[in-house]
């Protein structure tokens, strides 16, 4: 029937929600996020939500989740230097997204909502493997290509600190070059193998 808007699936129903929480609190700002401007913004019945998450936040930690990536090793790959450079241009990509903007702003009141912050880091970066290069880290170290005992908290927090440092100092995203020098004069020498030039 002509102007008859299709029913959306669960999936699509998801997906408009995720998207309308990192909307919402982008524009309201986290004390003022609610089920009712959630659902607003995803055109459905706070009833809705209400089926499937117990508060605006829960909705928020499911979003955050489910768009954050995970870094998945190339069993065939044995090329430790690329596979470092391409988990941290993962990391890169996903800076670039409104998910990682939300979790940017949800860390800077850590003070005011610290179990939330503690959610995130337990239900989001945790759950899907932690930092984006300890995956291949451990992949490495379990292939027998590096030292386990080298894969300290530390260390698996270089790549990540770097990138996060040297966005921070110049307002930009780093570059596929600059990633390479991480990996080459930090990460790498970390973990037993000379630094390259």
């Amino acid at each position: 029937m002509a102007g008859t808007r299709a029913r959306r699936t669960d999936a699509e129903l998801v997906a408009a929600v995720r998207a309308a929480v990192v909307e919402e609190l982008a524009e309201v700002g986290l004390g003022k996020l609610t089920m009712e401007g959630i659902a607003h913004r995803a055109g459905t019945a706070k009833t809705s939500l209400y089926r499937r998450w117990d508060s605006p936040q829960a909705v928020l930690l499911d979003a955050l989740r489910a768009e954050f990536p995970q870094e998945r090793p190339r069993t065939t790959s044995d090329d430790l230097r690329q596979d470092l450079i391409d988990a941290l241009a993962l990391m890169v990509r996903w800076m670039a997204t409104p998910t990682a903007r939300a979790v940017a702003s949800v860390l800077a009141e850590r003070d005011r909502y610290p179990e939330l912050a503690d959610a995130i880091y337990a239900h989001v970066f945790d759950s899907k493997g932690g930092r984006f290069t300890s995956t291949v880290l451990r992949h490495y170290a379990d292939a027998g290509a590096l030292d386990p005992a080298l894969l300290t908290p530390v260390v698996a927090d270089i790549g990540e600190a770097l990138v996060l440092k040297l966005a921070f100092d110049s307002d930009e995203l780093p570059t596929e070059h600059t990633l390479a020098a991480i990996v080459d004069q930090a990460i790498l020498p970390a973990v037993g193998f000379p630094p390259m030039q």
